[in-house]
């Protein structure tokens, strides 16, 4: 409602009645929910994909998703997801960003809400198989249906700057690992090549690695000293720690 006052209009605040037939009227659309699983297995970073079924992306991959129920909140949607999909029930996963093109579904205005998590692919083991899901490396060429590359790209993007403020990289490592291991893990993720000592020195620094004065066994190398992730003493630090800076 517009009232006219000393030659000016106002606006008036809207009523609820109002508002709920804005929405009945004007946004026709959808709600979905996207999971981007990236696991770490042979000192490769990859990513979980799934067969499109739709006959519009015949042959293309896309990423773990569907539909939001009417009466279903965004993150008991994402789970329900990853549990139908791959049999998967005890990964975290954490909200990263909405995509909402209006173009970018063809059967009409869907937005969607991309979900990521990190996991040990070798202490995950896929339940379900379906429309040939498997893990891709985040490196390899495959061609994508929807904007699915580009909600790839965006949490991948996320998920390298995470890992250098968080230690969230010790997860997908054993519980004693050796500095060729960790190197190759944060190689891997950040898509760079380190320097060997200053990566030792930096991590050093931190003091948060143990020595469990253990060696590598069975290794096709010189066997390294074997470490631990001192999560007590992070804890304690967390507050003053600023990340890694490589």
């Amino acid at each position: 409602m517009i009232t006219i006052t000393n030659g000016k209009q106002l606006r008036q605040g809207k009523t609820l009645q109002t508002i709920q037939s804005e929405v009945a009227e004007t946004n026709r659309l959808a709600l979905s929910v996207d999971c981007v699983i990236f696991g770490f297995d042979e000192n490769k970073l990859k990513v979980l994909l799934i067969r499109s079924d739709l006959k519009k992306y015949e042959g293309r991959y896309s990423l773990l998703g569907d539909l939001v129920y009417p009466a279903e909140d965004l993150d008991a949607a994402a789970y329900r997801i990853l549990k139908q999909r791959t049999g998967l029930n005890d990964l975290y996963l954490e909200q990263v960003q909405t995509f909402g093109a209006v173009d970018r579904h063809p059967a009409g205005r869907v937005v969607t809400v991309a979900y990521c998590s990190l996991v040990n692919v070798q202490h995950h083991k896929l339940k379900i198989l379906e429309n040939e899901l498997h893990w891709h490396d985040v490196k390899s060429a495959v061609d994508f249906a929807f904007d699915h590359k580009e909600i790839l790209d965006a949490c991948y993007e996320r998920l390298q700057k995470r890992i250098q403020e968080h230690p969230l990289g010790f997860n997908l490592l054993p519980k004693k690992f050796s500095l060729r291991e960790l190197q190759n893990l944060y190689e891997a993720i950040l898509d760079v090549k380190m320097d060997r000592r200053n990566f030792r020195k930096k991590f050093f620094s931190m003091d948060f690695l143990t020595d469990t004065n253990e060696m590598e066994q069975d290794v096709p190398h010189r066997p390294g000293k074997l470490y631990k992730f001192n999560y007590e003493k992070y804890e304690k630090k967390k507050k003053k720690w600023f990340g890694i800076d490589f």
